[in-house]
């Protein structure tokens, strides 16, 4: 399972990976607010209900993978923002 205690950071980057039936599912890069390290993951990390996307900027809440050390797993947004403000 995961490795460790909840880290908090910040996303930074989001990717096209290609994936899923269309091909435009997202990749995502956390800069960790304590060490200022890189982990990246994507939206099958994202714990939450429905839609499952995140936008560079928004903080987090996620656990360092115990299996790859550089992948992040279990990411939480901390602030929910309001579906009329995102959909703009």
């Amino acid at each position: 399972m995961s490795g460790g205690r909840p880290r908090y950071g910040t996303i930074v980057d989001t990717r096209l990976s290609g994936g899923g039936p269309t091909g435009v599912l997202s990749s995502y890069i956390i800069r960790d607010d304590e060490d200022e390290r890189y982990y990246s993951f994507d939206y099958r990390h994202i714990v939450t209900e429905g839609f499952r996307t995140i936008r560079a900027g928004e903080h987090v809440r996620f656990h360092i993978s115990a299996e790859s050390p550089d992948r992040a797993e279990f990411v939480i947004r901390l602030a929910q923002p309001d579906p009329a403000e995102y959909y703009r």
